[in-house]
């Protein structure tokens, strides 16, 4: 980013978007019209979420994230990039999702690279759109799992396909993963670590647990149950589980549809077994990536308040805050 005369910051350019071809086909009108048909506000959050990431591809590179969009989020969004890009906004739509991307992306790698064997189990709890088995080249030793609806899994399998039949210039799909498995499954109840299990993965064996844009959704008894369950490994293995957390203004809004909520993660993991946790805000150096580029944005704004203070000082609106939290264990490990 080139500096005007008077030192301050030049407003970014957003590179150009252009709908691929291959969402005006019938097949895929077809699948995302029933998305919009038939999926609650849940399902279709998955979609929102690769819309994201499809419009921040110059930092993302998600080459899948368009199609699994559809049109009618991409539209959406970009009018709001657009919109932002005029009034000159702090916080361009999206940038909370892409640097939640990138934070994960990172994480991710690490978590890996810090297993001594190099091989480990992937698990995307409430997976969605989510096309990381298709695009990160340190998956290539990991066994991947996608937990989610049957019904999503399916519509996503088809929407792939096609990606995969197409020769009308989409990027060609290729996994770098060593292996996919989707399992249908419901984690809200109680079946879905055997449902995992059956599918072929392995208590014993190392795991990143990925739990990206999902907590929030589920009750605080749902929410907790997952949490245990993944703890309950660090007996077994090394474990390592990567997470985003709202605080209790962020599901207190009025038009929020969320419910689960942890003001203090870093304290409520290690309780539940985890012996080492850290947490990062978005614009902290770790969850920055280069895209907070104005001092005075919302993120920042939040990052010099105590995180005990829900209303901000200077304009009283809510601090709503999402942590970035990485925790992990192992057998040979004590909470401290």
């Amino acid at each position: 980013m080139s500096s005007q005369d008077n030192g301050s910051p030049e407003f970014p350019t957003w590179p150009e978007f252009k709908l691929p071809d291959l969402l005006s086909t019938d097949t895929i009108r077809q699948v995302h019209a029933t998305i919009e048909n038939e999926w609650d506000p849940l399902q279709r959050s998955a979609c929102q979420t690769a819309a994201g990431r499809a419009l921040w591809n110059h930092v993302i590179h998600d080459p899948l994230a368009d199609i699994l969009a559809g049109e009618s989020y991409l539209k959406s969004l970009h009018e709001k990039i657009k919109k932002d890009c005029v009034n000159k906004a702090r916080e361009i739509s999206g940038v909370i999702l892409a640097v939640r991307t990138l934070w994960f992306d990172s994480k991710l790698e690490a978590a890996l690279h810090s297993f001594n064997d190099g091989e480990a189990q992937v698990v995307l709890l409430g997976a969605g759109m989510d096309a990381r088995a298709y695009r990160l080249s340190c998956l290539k030793e990991s066994n991947v799992f996608e937990v989610d609806f049957p019904d999503l899994l399916q519509i996503k399998a088809t929407l792939l396909q096609a990606a995969m039949d197409s020769t009308n210039g989409h990027p060609c799909l290729m996994m770098t993963a060593k292996s996919i498995t989707r399992v249908a499954a419901d984690i809200r109840s109680n079946d879905w670590l055997e449902k995992l299990q059956t599918s072929g993965f392995v208590p014993e064996k190392n795991t990143v647990w990925v739990l990206e844009g999902l907590l929030y959704y589920l009750t605080h008894s749902e929410a907790t149950q997952v949490l245990e369950t993944i703890a309950g490994k660090c007996s077994l293995t090394q474990t390592v589980l990567l997470a985003d957390f709202m605080n209790k203004p962020s599901i207190s809004l009025s038009n929020s549809i969320f419910h689960f909520y942890s003001d203090w993660p870093d304290h409520l993991l290690p309780s539940l077994g985890f012996s080492h946790v850290k947490l990062s805000q978005i614009g902290d150096p770790d969850a920055h990536f280069g895209l907070m580029h104005d001092p005075s944005n919302l993120f920042n704004k939040l990052r010099s308040l105590p995180r005990s203070v829900y209303t901000h000082p200077d304009d009283g609106t809510p601090c709503c805050r999402l942590y970035l939290v990485e925790a992990s264990g192992s057998p040979n490990q004590t909470i401290p």
